[in-house]
């Protein structure tokens, strides 16, 4: 067995070649942010080595590298989009949007490296349940001062 210190190393990580990480999610907000460990304040899973993956990926050698974050773009319910206008009050935000390249869910691929706030938004709303994507445009407006956009 290695040591988690060597095995979440992102330098160890990138030197796999066509490394991709998948990871999933609690809820992600319109600009990209990742809360993986908590429902609002209250904490749903440990931790682990989610930014390192994603990192790796990110910086793999080869330029192969995916970093995915992927999920069911609802609650098991259907009720609730788990792609917010915001993270919930408390929520931990595990992943940066700086660090989100690509979101997936049953809809499609966001790709959201090097995009706007405004392009990240448009991009995770195409990929919400059909259901939700209405208020998300309406959340995004007032958010972001102006209308998603492609």
């Amino acid at each position: 067995m290695l040591v988690v210190d060597y095995v979440n190393d992102p330098r160890i990580i990138a030197k796999q070649p066509k490394m991709t990480c998948i990871n999933s999610c609690i809820e992600v907000d319109l600009t990209g942010q990742i809360c993986s460990d908590s429902i609002g304040t209250r904490m749903y899973s440990g931790f682990g080595g989610q930014v390192d993956f994603l990192t790796g990926a990110a910086m793999s050698e080869d330029t192969l590298g995916k970093p995915i974050i992927a999920l069911n773009s609802t609650t098991a319910d259907g009720k609730t989009s788990k792609i917010t206008p915001t993270l919930k009050v408390g929520a931990g935000v595990v992943t940066s949007r700086a660090l989100v390249r690509y979101v997936v869910t049953e809809h499609g691929i966001a790709s959201l490296f090097g995009k706007t706030l405004k392009q990240r938004a448009y991009a995770l709303i195409q990929v919400a349940h059909p259901n939700h994507r209405e208020a998300l445009e309406k959340a995004a407006f007032e958010r972001l001062k102006g209308m998603p956009e492609p």
